[in-house]
């Protein structure tokens, strides 16, 4: 085992291999608080990648209802099962320390509880690289398994129908996780893959699987903690998301050889995602680049937060938690940093505001954002504390540099003439 540094834990952690980054990475940002569940991301990547015989329960993008959903079913309850059990059987606790969160290398604090690879290395029969399972096919044959299925409704006799919920916290309470590969910065199943099928590209840290190596063994499917590869009994060899990597490298015309959103990212209807290329530095962290929008949100605004960072594989997928969810669970699944991200969240600064109106707002990877001043339009008291918003407007880049959408906080209002009296 070698020791790689894992900025989301804020500290150095046990992997199998050394530390080795690329020269980008591929990263994305989801605003829970966007979306609706309507799964056209599911469909756009299923109808592009995953519609041939042997992949009927292959989704490697998937919207699941939380608390009681998942696919596989339980995916993550049953690997923090797993992960207490070893916490509990070293008589160590699983906690997260103070830390300095003005620093890009703690901006959580510090995790000092056992990764999956740390709890697989301390067990006495080390037969795998990290904590898992390999979940039954009835696991898998259930994506949209308890699908808008709340927890905590309670029913009011007096009327027909359920109490009314209030902020900060719903007690009557889902909402939609929105998944798909993290292509992390150390990938579990990069380190349990035995045939070393599994690599991870420099150019963009896109972690694939090369068919021609792999040999089925499934190692990669049990000891994801994500599970998002998965097996395909007609090749016998395992697939997963490749992040649409053709668009990534700006093959699409319709982007002109610039890099292009994936199928998943550029049907979202809700507008909720985010998708982008961040530089990263030899220790796997990222290097600063105050106006690329996902470093501003991850690293500046801090709104936007990793899943389950205590697993240790540094995913790049990013989340900006619920409002309305009780503050235990979203700090189990999203770490320390969530009290603080949904008081941003929900008095956005000015620039925040206006970042996040790029999402879904054009195709074209967004590299550089830059913000026009406009009039305050409105404002109130939020929390006790007031609060304004302008109707700045922001210009997103591409990688050239080339102007690529332009988009005001305010929605435009386009007044029909008075002569057309009707919509017909």
């Amino acid at each position: 085992m070698s020791e790689v540094y894992n900025w989301q834990l804020g500290r150095p952690m046990y992997y199998p291999y050394p530390q080795a980054s690329p020269r980008q990475q591929f990263a994305f940002v989801f605003n829970i608080n966007r979306c609706i569940a309507c799964q056209t991301c599911t469909m756009a990547c299923k109808s592009t990648w995953t519609f041939s015989k042997g992949q009927e329960y292959m989704w490697w993008n998937n919207v699941e209802t939380k608390p009681f959903g998942g696919y596989p079913q339980s995916w993550d309850v049953r690997i923090l099962e797993l992960l207490d059990k070893a916490h509990r059987d070293a008589g160590q606790e699983a906690a997260w320390g103070p830390g300095n969160q003005q620093e890009h290398s703690t901006p959580y604090g510090r995790f000092d509880g056992m990764t999956i690879f740390e709890a697989a290395h301390t067990q006495a029969q080390r037969e795998e690289v990290a904590l898992g399972y390999e979940p039954t096919d009835e696991q898998w044959r259930f994506p949209n398994f308890y699908e808008d299925t709340a927890r905590g409704a309670k029913a009011d006799r007096a009327r027909p129908n359920l109490n009314p919920a209030t902020l900060p916290e719903h007690s009557t309470w889902f909402f939609y996780l929105q998944r798909l590969c993290n292509h992390c910065s150390y990938p579990a199943c990069l380190a349990a893959c035995p045939r070393r099928a599994i690599y991870k590209r420099p150019e963009d840290g896109i972690v694939l699987i090369d068919q021609s190596r792999c040999r089925g063994y499934r190692k990669c499917v049990a000891q994801c903690p994500y599970k998002k590869p998965m097996y395909r009994a007609t090749t016998r060899v395992s697939e997963k998301c490749i992040a649409c990597y053709p668009r990534i490298e700006g093959k699409d015309a319709l982007t002109a050889g610039e890099p292009m959103e994936t199928r998943c990212m550029a049907a979202c209807v809700g507008k909720i995602r985010m998708q982008g290329l961040v530089q990263v530095d030899g220790n796997g962290g990222w290097v600063e680049d105050r106006h690329n929008p996902l470093y501003y949100l991850v690293h500046v605004a801090k709104v936007a937060l990793p899943l389950y960072p205590q697993f240790g594989t540094q995913p790049n997928g990013y989340y900006i938690p619920p409002r309305w969810a009780p503050r235990p669970y979203l700090r189990q699944m999203f770490g320390p940093g969530v009290d603080a991200a949904i008081e941003t969240y929900t008095r956005p600064s000015r620039e925040l505001l206006a970042v996040l109106q790029l999402f879904r707002a054009s195709q074209t990877i967004v590299f550089r954002y830059e913000i026009i001043e406009g009039a305050k339009v409105f404002e109130r008291n939020i929390g006790g504390q007031p609060w304004s918003m302008y109707n700045d407007t922001v210009v997103g880049y591409d990688r050239s540099g080339k102007e690529i959408v332009r988009v005001s906080v305010e929605e435009p209002k386009f007044e029909r003439p008075a002569k057309h009296y009707n919509s017909i």
